[in-house]
């Protein structure tokens, strides 16, 4: 089985999957942050954010083909800053198809307008390179770029609870590849004897769609090509 996709278990209304110990607990939360938990399919567990940019963050890991799992909060270092050492954690660790794992930090754009706080991720950033840790910063001007989220956080919602195994994909997809490109309409129609949904295949990466504009029945699907999952990237500038 593919490894993006998940292999958590769902309990009623719990998901059981992987389980994860965040490395920094809010004991009293202070402040306008709005806090909470999203059901992930990923991982299989509840995935702890603050603040909606993480939330926003936390619908295109999953929608994305090209994440296989990610876990909040993932580790808590120690980096110099001049004379002092200074403890950072960052919001995210997200393991690519590739292997590969990112650390990332969510940041509004205008927060990085601040000399103190761009000179506090430089120091970090620096820290990282020198670990070897593939470390970026995502703001909301790369995640919050519409009509992509809206369309994206309705492809997450439409598709099934729990995915289609490959092989099950492998079989609705094959015997209706000629009928594509196609309408989403067309394709739920054509998959319904299956148990398949057009937006479970959007999601692991075996249908496409484009995201300029914003999804409905109406929308025209594509077959991807055979081990190409990129139909679309949380970042271009970082190639996931």
């Amino acid at each position: 089985m593919p490894n993006h996709l998940w292999h958590g278990t769902w309990r009623g209304k719990m998901p059981g999957g992987d389980v994860h110990q965040r490395s920094r607990t809010i004991v009293r939360p202070t402040g306008g942050i709005v806090r909470g938990k999203f059901p992930s399919r990923k991982n299989g567990r509840m995935i702890h954010h603050e603040g909606l940019l993480e939330l926003d963050a936390i619908y295109l890991f999953e929608a994305s083909p090209l994440i296989v799992r990610f876990r909040e909060q993932p580790i808590t270092i120690q980096y110099p800053d001049g004379k002092r050492l200074r403890r950072y954690t960052p919001d995210f660790e997200l393991v690519l198809i590739t292997g590969e794992v990112v650390v990332v930090e969510i940041k509004p754009a205008r927060r990085l307008a601040s000399t103190d706080i761009r000179r506090t991720f430089d120091c970090i950033e620096e820290h990282m390179q020198r670990s070897s840790v593939r470390f970026t910063i995502l703001t909301d001007l790369v995640l919050r770029q519409e009509p992509r989220l809206t369309n994206l956080k309705r492809i997450y919602h439409c598709a099934a609870r729990v995915p289609p195994t490959p092989a099950a994909l492998d079989t609705a997809l094959a015997r209706h590849a000629r009928e594509f490109p196609t309408p989403i309409a067309t394709a739920s129609a054509l998959f319904a004897a299956t148990g398949i949904d057009p937006y479970s295949a959007l999601l692991a990466g075996r249908l496409q769609c484009k995201l300029d504009s914003l999804v409905s029945s109406n929308t025209t699907l594509t077959l991807s090509m055979e081990g190409h999952h990129d139909w679309f990237r949380v970042s271009e500038e970082h190639s996931f």
